[in-house]
């Protein structure tokens, strides 16, 4: 969908005015062939930093230069040895100027603050969360600020999230922290299975696309009227189609015993079929309201319930990814039923991640915020207009923003990251 704003500040008038308005960066996307970095990386390891070799070696390998004067297409700063407030002046000595010239990735490492018994530097590592959501708010041009907790033992998982948030896929994730855990990788299979549900269109054709990229067979779920848009993705994905409604009751035996007996499992399960019937709340009817959470929430745990439930509907270290929404986290008018589904996915992901790592899988959700989709095209075009402003990127992003964060996440390497909720909404200015 287009941006008519963002194509006004490029024309002739636009540009005679384009220094009074607040003007939306073109960002640098993921594209076959791309260099991983334009621009050469610089790592800073403050006091007691324990990842600054490793981080320079990956970085290193996956192609960029480290180093060098100019401008920085990446900046990592390891701040998980601080454990004082006064080496928090550390901060302000030597990030300021290497941050002037970066422009693209900014990305600040710290400890877990759950896994430091003094108090003081359970405050350091905390703050270091405003830090990073404050300093996103301040870059330009497109350049984007993120945190990663990092657990003892994430060595795999860390270096993922680094190539991953140092890279173009993380082009409309901003002002996020992760933590990274410990997790062992599982084994990959010659042709990974990825069942999308809500494939047809939209963000699911995205991550259909990403997913067959990655090397995976993609079995592309949605409703029988979806018709000829479903066999479109599936055919240029090179995937595979089921007609399933995600709510009929016998849904979820009919979905993982076709996983079970075609495919010897799914390696990747991604719950994206989702709905809004927008009403205020006094007026949403019982239709409105129970279809939403049907398909939204119910549908989602009964079929993760039946998966694991159905022998063989899962390959060994399965990875779930469900689609939350930042409506879900900070509510918004008019969908109390939609914003109730979509901060329920985040109790399930949150509620199963346990249950669920005994079994040698995993759990996570991405919660996009204004995404250019048909569901948004729908918004009146005021609402729309002033969604799209209201973040640090000052844009909507595109469904393939959501579905590179949901390519990372249900990679084997990403094992580390369980039970948490990735925001893809270019540090939208709602929400914790």
């Amino acid at each position: 969908m287009s941006d008519p704003y963002a194509a006004f500040l490029r024309s002739g008038p636009g540009k005679l005015l384009g220094s009074k308005l607040p003007k939306p960066p073109r960002l640098r996307r993921f594209a076959p062939d791309q260099e991983f970095l334009t621009d050469p990386a610089l790592v800073l390891g403050l006091t007691g930093a324990v990842w600054t070799e490793e981080i320079t070696d990956w970085l290193r390998e996956a192609g960029a230069t480290i180093g060098g004067d100019g401008n920085l297409g990446a900046l990592v700063v390891d701040a998980t040895g601080l454990r004082r407030v006064s080496e928090l002046e550390e901060l302000r000595q030597v990030v300021p100027a290497e941050f002037q010239r970066t422009r693209g990735r900014v990305l600040v490492l710290t400890a877990v603050p759950e896994e430091l018994a003094d108090g003081e530097a359970r405050a350091v590592h905390r703050g270091l969360e405003g830090f990073v959501r404050s300093l996103g708010k301040e870059a330009r041009g497109g350049t984007t600020v993120n945190l990663l907790r990092v657990s003892a033992g994430s060595r795999s998982a860390l270096r993922s999230a680094l190539e991953f948030f140092c890279s173009a896929r993380s082009a409309f994730v901003d002002g996020q922290p992760l933590t990274v855990g410990a997790g062992v990788p599982a084994v990959r299979r010659e042709r990974p299975v990825a069942v999308v549900t809500g494939a047809a269109q939209g963000i699911g054709a995205a991550v259909a696309d990403v997913l067959a990229r990655a090397g995976h067979h993609v079995v592309c779920v949605d409703t029988a009227g979806s018709g000829d848009k479903l066999a479109a993705v599936a055919n240029r994905v090179k995937g595979s189609t089921l007609h399933l409604d995600v709510t009929a009751p016998d849904a979820p035996h009919t979905l993982a015993a076709h996983l079970a007996d075609r495919f010897d499992g799914a390696d990747v399960v991604v719950h994206n079929a989702g709905i809004t019937r927008d009403r205020s709340f006094v007026k949403v009817d019982e239709g409105a309201w129970n279809s939403v959470l049907a398909v939204n929430l119910a549908a989602p745990l009964r079929l993760t319930e039946e998966f694991v439930a159905h022998t063989g509907a899962l390959a060994p270290g399965a990875r779930f990814v469900c689609l939350s929404s930042i409506n879900g986290i900070a509510g918004a008018k008019g969908q109390t039923n939609y914003a109730l589904t979509k901060a329920g996915i985040v109790g399930m992901v949150q509620g199963l991640a346990g249950p669920l790592a005994e079994g040698g899988f995993a759990i996570n959700a991405v919660a996009p915020g204004f995404i250019e989709t048909p569901m948004t095209a729908a918004i009146p075009p005021v609402q729309r207009e002033i969604a799209r402003r209201v973040s640090s990127l000052l844009q909507g992003g595109l469904p393939i923003d959501v579905a590179e964060a949901i390519g990372w996440l249900a990679q084997p390497d990403a094992a580390g990251i369980d039970g948490q909720v990735l925001r893809v909404c270019g540090q939208h200015w709602v929400g914790a």
